[in-house]
């Protein structure tokens, strides 16, 4: 197997799957299974080479990385952000209040969301946040009345929708403009948000945003957003003499998940990001803006597997008399759901022994009362796969834990960070009383 999808301080002997010199087997044996496993070494080195790509790229004009809490935040990991020196986007007051607990400074919080509450607008405004990127009209007056209610100027970006669909790099269709997210630039919502914007002293327009994707390989849907923004900067500068100073480019970089795939880093992609942002600035007669990025997924993706235990093996036949070989662990898709949600795919090893044994089509399945409870649909795993063994799924830091649920009351697992072969907990199981302590009795 390709280690495309492990994180850097992985490594596979032997059959022996170990992260940051402690194998797997030891791992299960103190934390259990299911448990997600963070290369805190990994974590760390992706967000730095993030931040320093931005730097050495744009000099005088980087702005902030803003890692995105909705792939994954806990304290621990808003302390290592902090740390670090980059930023954070949040989308709830959840996230924000995660981010706060972890000793994130409230200069480098930037919020999104397409339906912040009045509660949640307050309390960013009320903290300082840096920014806040606004997705609706109604928005724009709950912002403008917060920043009159607390006395501030707030800093705010609005959130535009170029048109692109990510994926096959088309221009612009009115399909792809049917999102919930964002103003629209061909619809003209997005000039209209800029003109409700003008009419509140209070809120400070510091430039535009899109996000155009997940899961994107390549550069040319970005290109095509950075010109169609910066287009858009330069119709704001014609009409209003000024122009906005930052520009958000997103996020969306893309990770391996199985053979074949190699993870997008900063030195991919940041050099033709530059030479887009370069080439539309002199298109249009622009300053070069403060520019930002929002990877997520790119930074914690690729640094967490997750550990399960088999329990069941079952060979089902199927039409025209194949055989496939179930393999029932003790997770699925309450730790995983990505794979229901919309056909995600992973690849997974035995974690604790090598296997001679020829291999066989397969099912990685969970526990959970659900014909849809699947992990990996299709996968080849030696025929001797049984009871006890360990299997490991990697690149699973991204929307694993954080999309995880209680489904049929089964516990949440811990999240478990790894270095220099010392391990500790940064989120603990749940157990039974957990699960009963929302429960109120008359």
């Amino acid at each position: 197997m390709s280690m495309n999808m492990w994180s850097q301080n992985a490594s596979l002997s032997g059959g022996t799957l170990s992260l940051a010199g402690i194998s797997a087997a030891q791992l299960a044996k103190e934390f259990g299974t299911p448990t997600f496993f963070l290369d805190e070494g990994a974590y760390r080195a992706r967000a730095l080479a993030w931040h320093n790509g931005l730097q050495s790229e744009f000099g005088p004009q980087a702005g902030t990385i803003y890692y995105a809490a909705k792939s994954f935040i806990c304290t621990a990991v808003a302390q290592w952000i902090s740390e670090i020196g980059i930023g954070i986007d949040v989308c709830t007051g959840g996230e924000l209040a995660v981010a706060l607990a972890g000793g994130i400074n409230p200069a480098k919080i930037e919020v999104h969301g397409n339906n912040k509450s009045v509660a949640e607008i307050d309390r960013a405004v009320s903290i300082g946040v840096k920014t806040i990127v606004m997705d609706s009209l109604f928005e724009i007056e709950r912002v403008a009345a917060a920043a009159r209610k607390h006395g501030v100027r707030q800093g705010v970006m609005l959130r535009l929708t170029p048109g692109i669909e990510a994926h096959t790099h088309e221009k612009i269709s009115t399909a792809h403009e049917d999102v919930k997210f964002g103003f629209s630039i061909a619809s003209g919502a997005a000039w209209q948000a800029v003109q409700a914007v003008a009419e509140h002293p209070e809120l400070e327009l510091r430039g535009v945003h899109c996000h155009i994707g997940s899961q994107i390989f390549g550069v040319e849907a970005h290109k095509i957003a950075t010109d169609r923004l910066l287009a858009f900067m330069g119709k704001y500068r014609d009409s209003y003499g000024a122009q906005l100073p930052e520009l958000d480019l997103g996020g969306g970089f893309g990770i391996a998940y199985i053979d074949g795939e190699v993870t997008v880093e900063p030195s991919d992609v940041l050099p033709a990001i530059g030479a887009a942002v370069r080439a539309a600035c002199a298109k249009y007669s622009l300053d070069i803006p403060v520019i930002s990025l929002e990877p997520g997924r790119n930074i914690v993706g690729p640094t967490m597997f997750t550990l399960y235990e088999v329990g069941t093996v079952k060979d089902v036949v199927l039409d025209g008399g194949t055989v496939r070989k179930y393999v029932s662990v003790d997770g699925g898709m309450s730790e995983n759901a990505r794979t229901a949600l919309y056909d995600a795919e992973y690849t997974a090893v035995i974690a604790q022994r090598a296997s001679a044994a020829p291999h066989v089509l397969a099912r990685l399945v969970g526990k959970h009362c659900e014909t849809g409870d699947i992990i990996i649909a299709n996968i080849q795993l030696p025929s001797d796969i049984a009871p006890g063994d360990l299997i490991a799924t990697p690149a699973t830091g991204a929307y694993g834990r954080s999309m995880a649920s209680n489904y049929n009351h089964v516990p949440r697992p811990p999240v478990v960070a790894v270095k220099d072969g010392k391990a500790r907990v940064i989120v603990r199981r749940e157990n039974e009383a957990d699960l009963l302590a929302l429960d109120v009795k008359e």
